[in-house]
């Protein structure tokens, strides 16, 4: 295993290195056997403030600073990923349970954020509009936001992260990142000492680590931060979402939550791609990511041949120690998420799904399961999952896969195979969803495209020039001559 203990930290990084002073001290371990990664002592809500402050005194300077020395900065941090990758990918595994494939995708994603952020700075761009005032000029700057509070998840702690933390940054704007408690190396202090490498100001990025117990609310509360970003869970998001826009301190919010996300086969599908997409987006990362496969729908004339391809294919799926060369479906993250699999396992069965591929649960590594014949009123249709189980449902026609697709509150990703690009473009559009891929799987991410959903998948956009848009705000600026008369 390649050695990854100097990207370790026990501190948190708040205008620098130090310790924190919750009364509170976090193991954070692998989760495939418990071993013990490091200790790190807690963050309290006054470390929070401090990591505020640091960040709004710092911002201004940063922001102020020509693009050519911002963009360089990120390129440097992109170039130091790219040099310490094989120990990124290390962490990345041993931390959150991913593959070596998973945390290659991770540590690629990553890269891409930073080098399409490095080209913020000299694309954000201002208006000039004319007045129905004589002699004046409507100016129209585009701004850092200033402040950006980013709270991000266990599942792609590092991308995740990332896709905030690099255009924030980009956009001239400081950032304080609370990662995830399960993940506080590859989801935030990995983060500041990347930065703080590439040569990023102290105080333009600060990690605070600490229980959601403790700091959370507290962090989305603070006056200082103009936009909170979270990606996670939807009722948690929508916790945020209330505090941070009804709040005291009213503020802008970024929300990527919670997926159910539909692939679809029609009649007219490759049934071998098909199947291979189909296992590929369920079942990457033990299925823990917002857009993996969560419901297989396929139209009836290829239903049948479909469950049994695709369950001798998962078959030969292997799972177990994430760490072995060659495993795919590692460790669930905790035993949380454990209980929650094995509660929505025993569910599918009671209610009557065809079990076409089971398996074990042995520790956090939980293998395949495939159920056939699910319905809409099952809880495998309607509720995300979040581990390695998929339901496959049968459609009369392509009308009716269109009207399951859209059976959901959720609109993440979604996909649809088949064989005429014509059809598919057309069933892709009308799928409610933020994301939809022909002939491709439904975990897609590329740096330079929007990325969100619609529904009670999250609000807003990440990505390319839509993150500009999020990061930053717009100020009017009317320019007159001064030479007004005043009719009192």
């Amino acid at each position: 295993m390649t050695d990854y203990s100097h990207l370790i930290s026990d501190q948190l990084y708040i205008g620098g290195w130090r310790a924190g002073t919750s009364e509170r001290t976090a193991t954070d371990t692998n989760p495939f056997n418990d071993e013990e990664i490091v200790a790190i002592r807690q963050a309290s809500t006054a470390d929070v403030d401090e990591a505020y402050e640091i960040a709004q005194q710092k911002q201004q300077d940063w922001a102020a600073l020509p693009p050519k020395k911002r963009a360089a900065i990120l390129t440097k941090a992109a170039d130091w990923i790219e040099a310490n990758a094989e120990a990124i990918g290390a962490l990345i595994q041993a931390e959150s349970g991913s593959s070596a494939i998973k945390a290659h995708i991770e540590t690629g994603l990553a890269v891409g954020s930073l080098r399409e952020a490095a080209t913020f700075p000299s694309r954000i761009t201002g208006t000039i509009l004319p007045s129905d005032t004589s002699g004046k000029t409507n100016l129209v700057f585009r701004e850092p936001v200033g402040v950006v509070g980013v709270i991000s998840p266990w599942n792609f702690p590092f991308t995740l992260s990332m896709r905030s933390v690099a255009p924030a940054l980009g956009c001239g704007n400081a950032v304080v990142l609370k990662p995830a408690s399960d993940t506080p190396l590859t989801g935030g202090l990995l983060l500041a000492k990347i930065f703080e490498a590439a040569g990023l100001p102290e105080g333009v990025l600060n990690v605070v680590v600490g229980a959601g117990s403790e700091i959370g609310d507290h962090f989305v509360e603070s006056p200082v931060p103009a936009l909170i970003s979270f990606t996670g869970s939807t009722p948690v998001g929508q916790g945020v979402g209330t505090t941070a826009i009804g709040g005291k301190h009213m503020k802008k919010v970024a929300l990527e939550l919670g997926g159910n996300a539909p692939l679809v086969v029609l009649d007219d599908a490759d049934l071998d791609q098909a199947v291979g997409g189909a296992t590929l987006g369920k079942f990457m990362h033990q299925g823990q990511i917002c857009m993996a496969v969560n419901r297989i729908i396929v139209q009836a004339p290829l239903y049948d041949e479909f469950v049994e391809k695709f369950a001798e294919r998962v078959k030969t799926i292997s799972y177990g120690n994430q760490l072995d060369e060659g495993t795919v479906v590692g460790p669930l993250i905790n035993d949380q998420q454990v209980e929650s699999v094995r509660a929505k396992i025993e569910q599918a069965r009671a209610e009557g799904a065809r079990e076409v591929v089971s398996g074990s649960i042995d520790g956090r590594v939980v293998s395949p399961h495939v159920f056939a014949d699910v319905t809409p009123d099952m809880e495998l249709f309607r509720e995300e999952i979040f581990g390695p189980v998929v339901g496959i449902i049968k459609a009369d026609d392509e009308e009716h896969a269109l009207a399951l697709a859209n059976d959901t509150e959720f609109g993440l990703s979604s996909a649809v195979y088949t064989r005429d690009l014509t059809r598919g473009t057309r069933f892709a559009r009308r799928i409610e969803a933020g994301m939809t891929h022909v002939n491709d799987i439904t975990v897609n991410d590329e740096a330079h495209v929007m990325f969100g959903g619609e529904k009670n998948s999250g609000l807003g956009r990440f990505n390319g020039q839509w993150a500009i848009d999020a990061f930053t705000t717009e100020h009017w600026v009317g320019v007159a001559p001064g030479e007004a008369k005043f009719p009192f």
